[in-house]
């Protein structure tokens, strides 16, 4: 039987934490005179009662260390439970969501996915934008923790890996983990507040500046303009482009570069692949354009660059008519988000770490024809991949895939067109924001999905969000008799 007290209480201090920081779009919204301010309020009461309620019937678990079923369990609840909380002010005040809506704009802000079902974006409350932004914020800081500290953990999806000299966290590091994770607080923050910064100087309103900043360094999407940066066009896109790409590379590179060791962020072959395919998508995306409708250089290569960078990098912001490019753009889009961007980031996707290993394995399995006795072991960064990493790494992919075809299947039985359906599922498993397809066009909004097309797009956000497995194990028998 497996002890939820440890994970309980964590998630009760979670809350507490949540509620207290409801109460900064609260005084926001007080100071303007509007009465959401007293919505975020009664929010925040319920939260921080929920909060405070877990943590003292479970205080007799505090100082127990989790062990990997109560790891799953942790990761679970948080992405599951604490944006129930997180919905409340969407649900209770403007723009007064039904409870499955407000949930799913929730998710989206924690999972860092950017997709929405808010119409009027520019007309909300400031506070609740800045919740908004908030939301992205905190997910994506919560997300770094797991990519550094959890998943490893929990062996999901070839992350095993990373157990591994310069990523190791875990064994006797507690202490370590603890120092690590403190120092990744220092380089979030600092990322945010370098954008945050930078935004203003190029002329951002700061709302603008700060939701955009929020969203940014944690690969988000979320606006408080439904034209998002199309509001900022030019240094904005450029600017824009460059914070999602540092805030998808490794979070544990920039730790390492903080103590000293610049050397393992500019030989990371993860990070090198990455920058390459994202060139290569703007590359293919912009002479395509100018192919094909002849205009100029720098605003085609600008627009593609922040929109390709956007999707790669799973945020979801969007400039220019790049939506409406269809055609051969939709392919490349789809598979830049497919791949994903760095592993150990708050980026989603398969990852260009999973991508490359399955590249080696299919290039082994040919040269295997020619040579099939042959001892042709995997090597990624000078360092043999064992076989267990590669076959969790076989069934993520597999997974992926599969949840992929049956959610879209699924979306077209509740009445959900084909290219839709589809491209919803695509940006929620892959945590990337944009939407595609005829029920997009309209808002640009996933207003127009059916409630159970909703349902199915939240829970692809967290199956995305935590690497599929770590969810998908807790439905199996055994896991709960080990």
């Amino acid at each position: 039987m497996v002890d939820i007290r440890p994970v309980a209480y964590v998630i009760g201090r979670i809350l507490i934490v949540l509620a207290i920081l409801m109460l900064a779009p609260a005084i926001i919204d007080w100071r303007a005179g509007l009465v959401n301010a007293y919505d975020f309020l009664a929010s925040a009461a319920l939260t921080g009662v929920v909060g405070v309620s877990l943590s003292l019937s479970t205080g007799n678990a505090l100082g127990r260390a989790l062990d990997t079923r109560q790891a799953y369990l942790l990761t679970a609840g948080i992405w599951f439970i604490v944006p129930f909380f997180g919905a409340l002010p969407f649900y209770l005040g403007a723009p007064g969501l039904s409870l499955n809506n407000a949930y799913f704009e929730a998710v989206s802000g924690i999972t860092t996915t950017g997709a929405s079902v808010i119409v009027g974006l520019d007309s909300l409350p400031a506070g609740m934008n800045l919740w908004r932004g908030m939301l992205n914020w905190l997910g994506g800081l919560g997300i770094a923790f797991i990519a550094m500290i959890f998943l490893p953990l929990m062996r999901v999806g070839g992350m095993q890996f990373f157990r591994t000299e310069g990523f190791d966290t875990f064994g006797k590091a507690l202490p370590r983990a603890t120092d690590i994770a403190r120092q990744l607080v220092l380089v979030y923050t600092g990322l945010t507040i370098a954008c945050i910064a930078t935004y203003l100087a190029i002329g951002m309103e700061t709302l603008d500046a700060v939701v955009h900043g929020f969203a940014t360094i944690a690969t988000g999407g979320f606006s408080p303009t439904d034209i998002s940066f199309n509001k900022y066009i030019g240094a904005g896109e450029y600017f824009g482009a460059l914070f999602m790409i540092l805030g998808s590379l490794p979070y544990i590179r920039y730790v390492q570069l903080v103590n000293g060791a610049a050397q393992p962020l500019w030989q990371d072959s993860q990070v090198r692949a990455y920058l390459r395919w994202l060139a290569m998508a703007v590359g293919t995306v912009t002479i395509w354009r100018i192919w094909t409708t002849g205009g100029a250089l720098e605003p085609t290569f600008r627009e593609a660059l922040f929109n390709m960078t956007s999707i790669m990098s799973s945020t979801g912001f969007f400039s220019g008519s790049f939506p409406t490019w269809g055609g051969f753009m939709l392919v490349v889009a789809f598979v830049a988000g497919v791949i994903g961007a760095c592993s150990g980031s708050s980026a989603a996707g398969l990852s260009v770490f999973r991508v490359q290993l399955v590249i080696a394995m299919l290039r082994r399995e040919v040269r295997r024809i020619g040579s099939p006795s042959s001892v042709d072991p995997i090597r990624y960064d000078g360092r043999a991949v064992e076989e267990d990493v590669l076959n969790a790494l076989i069934l993520f992919v597999s997974s992926y895939i599969l949840i992929l075809g049956v959610m879209t299947v699924a979306m077209t039985l509740l009445g959900v067109d084909s290219l839709s359906a589809l491209f919803a599922v695509w940006t929620a498993l892959g945590n990337i924001g944009y939407g595609f397809g005829p029920l997009v066009e309209r808002t640009g909004t996933f207003i127009d999905f059916p409630a159970g097309a909703i349902a199915i797009m939240w829970l692809c956000m967290v199956l995305g969000r935590l690497g599929l497995l770590a969810i998908l194990v807790l439905i199996l028998p055994n896991f709960w008799r080990r």
